[in-house]
């Protein structure tokens, strides 16, 4: 995800999700990805535990799961995108890296190889952490299968979505509404999507250690991260189609 960054006069590449990323001190950064994932990851799996004990009606527990993660991760990004950029999200790492690798002041491959374990390691703690808070096993594999290829092509859609609206936020100058626009939008895909809007292979990851209402088969891992990365292009793909201003050129007769 994004965080609230200052505005910069023109903008002709995606703009970095966090301005000066050398400037906060990487151990730092990573604490808050590491946090931040986690924080998401319980929220996530932690509301989805709740609503099923206070209800038998998927659609009430799908409302109940939907509008704690719209909240949680507004306050999260709110919070920590000012120190790592809140990517918390392995396919938005490496779509800022990709966009700001002629940028000396962009996100490194040095970055990048860090960000992403770190994201993976908080989402399984998340999972851990949610389970153990409603006294679930610690660790119990979800045998939740997603593997069907309509859920596969709703990953696609929601990845390329949130891809679609970080870095168009970016291009046009309106960081400061990530808080708000990508929980809202993440709240959106809850429902408009087939496969309940994952679109982040770390949180992917950590949901497979949950046998609760938000967990995942390991065995749907592949095509779902799979789908989540093909996503991530497609998002990239356009917001330059979007956004990438092109010169007109014109003839005098």
């Amino acid at each position: 995800m994004s965080a609230i960054d200052e505005a910069r006069p023109e903008i002709t590449e995606a703009e970095p999700l966090a301005a000066e990323p050398s400037a906060i001190p990487l151990l730092n950064r990573l604490a808050a990805e590491l946090v931040g994932t986690a924080a998401l990851v319980a929220v996530v799996v932690g509301s989805g535990i709740q609503a099923t004990e206070l209800s038998r009606d998927v659609g009430v527990q799908l409302l109940a799961n939907s509008l704690a993660t719209v909240f949680g991760l507004g306050v999260l990004i709110l919070l920590l995108g000012p120190v790592s950029g809140a990517h918390f999200n392995p396919v938005v790492t490496l779509a800022e890296w990709w966009t700001g690798r002629k940028d000396p002041k962009g996100l490194g491959p040095r970055e990048v190889a860090a960000y992403i374990p770190a994201q993976i390691i908080g989402a399984i703690g998340g999972a851990i952490l949610a389970d153990a808070m409603f006294g679930q096993a610690a660790v119990r594999w979800s045998t939740h299968d997603r593997s069907a290829g309509h859920l596969l092509l709703g990953e696609v859609v929601a990845t390329a979505g949130l891809v679609l609206l970080i870095f168009g936020l970016a291009k046009t100058d309106h960081l400061r509404f990530a808080p708000v626009a990508v929980a809202s939008y993440i709240g959106a895909a809850y429902w408009f999507t087939s496969s309940t809007s994952f679109a982040n292979p770390a949180v992917t990851i950590g949901r497979a250690f949950t046998d609760t209402f938000a967990g995942i088969a390991p065995s749907s891992l592949p095509g779902f991260i799979g789908m989540q990365l093909v996503g991530g292009v497609v998002g990239l793909a356009l917001v330059a189609l979007i956004f990438t201003r092109r010169g007109r050129s014109s003839t005098r007769g």
